[in-house]
């Protein structure tokens, strides 16, 4: 087809001479333009379509190579099936060879079956209440601290330690060397606190006094009953100025026997005086779970 278009524009140029002396210049001119120009019109075409040819040949040998690569995969695929359907064979023979099982037997293994399906469901329960809890513990942790964000750190600590929310206070905070009266400035924090847990109506805490080893001067007491005096002015303050349900917590002591640093140093022994308030799991929930499922 190319080459009749090139016949055509030479057969226009010839006929064109022949005509020179019947034409004028500039017409001649004209005409050899226009032939020139639709040459290169169709030698740009035919450069094109040699471009299209070689673009077809590279797209004929990559689906030639992808559909040996595809053949070379049912070819696998195929001897895989082959292998299944042998083995099945086997398998099927083996318990027609087993038919000496008793029927109890069969029922025994059936019944392990099933109790290790229902096993695994348990777990997943399991699993996916304690993800629950501790995406709730991270949350509480999270308002807790940005409730109390305007305290220094060595005052007010917030952690998860095994799963359950630890709130540390130091006792500087709270009270006056020797006594058990919260200050009322420290009031404010308990209230920052208590504003996060009355949003939690389903969590139930211990608020728990803790001493250094320094022996107590009190007449009578000694670092047990300051431990405990303290935890409770802190759970009295909780209950009748901030409206904490008195159910939902418990008062207790642990004297100087849980110190979190040495006492061999001011800081040390700064850092065991702490009235720390822990969130307690809920065990009644894992129970019942447990009571569900046994």
């Amino acid at each position: 087809m190319i080459l009749m278009k090139l016949r055509h524009v030479l057969l226009l140029a010839f006929s064109s001479l022949l005509l020179f002396s019947c034409v004028s210049n500039k017409k001649f001119k004209a005409a050899q333009a226009k032939a020139q120009a639709r040459f290169d019109s169709l030698m740009n075409e035919y450069s094109k379509l040699q471009g299209d040819l070689k673009n077809c040949n590279d797209q004929t040998a990559d689906l030639t190579k992808q559909k040996g690569a595809l053949q070379g995969q049912i070819d696998d695929l195929n001897k895989q099936v082959a292998f299944l359907k042998d083995n099945n064979t086997q398998a099927l023979k083996q318990l027609e060879d087993l038919s000496v099982i008793s029927s109890s037997q069969a029922e025994s293994i059936r019944k392990s079956l099933e109790n290790i399906g229902a096993k695994d469901a348990y777990i997943r329960d399991l699993q996916t209440a304690m993800a629950r809890k501790d995406s709730l513990n991270m949350a509480l942790v999270m308002n807790l601290k940005g409730a109390t964000a305007d305290m220094a750190d060595s005052d007010i600590n917030i952690k998860i330690d095994r799963g359950v929310v630890f709130i540390d206070i130091s006792d500087k905070l709270l009270f006056k060397t020797g006594s058990s009266n919260v200050s009322k400035g420290a009031q404010n924090v308990l209230g920052k606190v208590a504003n996060v847990l009355k949003n939690q109506p389903d969590i139930e805490f211990m608020v728990e006094g803790n001493t250094d080893n320094v022996p107590y001067k009190g007449k009578g007491m000694d670092n047990w009953d300051l431990s405990v005096s303290r935890a409770v002015s802190v759970v009295h303050i909780l209950q009748h100025k901030y409206n904490i349900p008195p159910v939902k917590m418990i008062a207790a002591g642990r004297g100087e026997f849980m110190p979190v640093a040495g006492n061999d140093s001011r800081e040390g022994r700064a850092a065991n005086r702490r009235t720390r308030i822990v969130i307690l799991p809920l065990l009644d929930q894992f129970f019942s779970l447990l009571e569900r499922k046994a």
